[in-house]
């Protein structure tokens, strides 16, 4: 019996090293895939990181990462609607998400990979640029631009099991012989752009001027003719005074006499000054006390 257990627990040890040595277990990294293959055919993809198992001696384990890659894309002349050369320089991060495909159409290859993306890439970039001006696209550089490529690029390579996430052009200039001239025409254009905004403000401030001006005229008519209202009713109320104040004969004396001090007090104002009056007028009667 103890020789029976002994042989089945060497047997489990045996068993146990052929399968170590076989390479029945191995390791999926974070961030890659683990294609397992059995005579070249894909039996399985493993994506999440840990210890697994596999048949030994008939299959192998192809790691594949999934990490973001950039690629920067060589230099290419594109031609624009309105048929102007330009200069494009782009790169592009892209990544694997099907190694399945990665694997049957590219060899898992990088370099195979980046010849498609290349391809790819500059035929998103013609069918752009060639659908738009050159002030369009200059204009529009940016989040769309990079939108646009990206959509395109991506609609040429879902087949080989990778994905651009990114494609950007990071310099589009002008070639050297046409570059002064096209700077030019386009600070003509915008030139006259301004030109045109500072001619409607001019005329708008000239409309705005004329109103203001009509305004101040009609306020001033206004102010004038309540200041001839004013007056008049004044002229009337100072004729309608002096009439009460000489409507009999006391009131009229009084009233003269009254006028005649104020214009006495008025000529003895400052110095040295000489009055010479009537004996018979009423201010040297006051004077000389012998008014009754």
């Amino acid at each position: 019996m103890k020789s029976k257990i002994k042989w089945i627990i060497i047997g489990v040890i045996v068993l146990f090293v052929i399968l170590v040595t076989g390479g029945a277990f191995y390791t999926v990294p974070l961030n890659q895939y683990a294609a397992v293959r059995q005579f070249g055919k894909i039996v399985d993809i493993e994506s999440e990181p840990g210890l697994k198992m596999k048949a030994p001696f008939i299959q192998n384990v192809q790691l594949i990462s999934k990490s973001l890659k950039l690629y920067d894309v060589p230099l290419s002349d594109v031609i624009t609607r309105d048929k102007k050369s330009m200069i494009a320089d782009n790169y592009v991060l892209w990544r694997v998400v099907d190694p399945t495909k990665y694997i049957r159409t590219l060899d898992a290859l990088d370099n195979r990979a980046e010849e498609r993306i290349e391809a790819a890439v500059y035929n998103a970039q013609k069918n752009v640029i060639s659908s738009m001006s050159q002030d369009e696209i200059i204009e529009a550089r940016g989040e769309k631009l990079t939108q646009l490529l990206t959509d395109e690029a991506n609609s040429d390579i879902g087949d080989y099991g990778i994905e651009v996430v990114v494609a950007e052009i990071k310099s589009l200039d002008l070639p050297d012989d046409n570059k002064e001239a096209v700077y030019t025409r386009m600070i003509s254009e915008r030139q006259n752009i301004a030109a045109s905004y500072k001619a409607q403000g001019d005329s708008e401030a000239q409309k705005i001027r004329n109103e203001t001006d009509k305004d101040v005229t009609v306020m001033k008519a206004d102010a004038q003719k309540q200041a001839e209202i004013l007056e008049a009713e004044g002229e009337a109320e100072y004729m309608k005074i002096l009439q009460e104040a000489y409507n009999t004969p006391e009131k009229a004396d009084f009233y003269n006499f009254i006028r005649s001090l104020d214009a006495f007090k008025k000529s003895l104002s400052g110095n040295n000054n000489t009055v010479i009056l009537d004996k018979d007028s009423e201010l040297a009667k006051l004077l000389y006390g012998t008014t009754e």
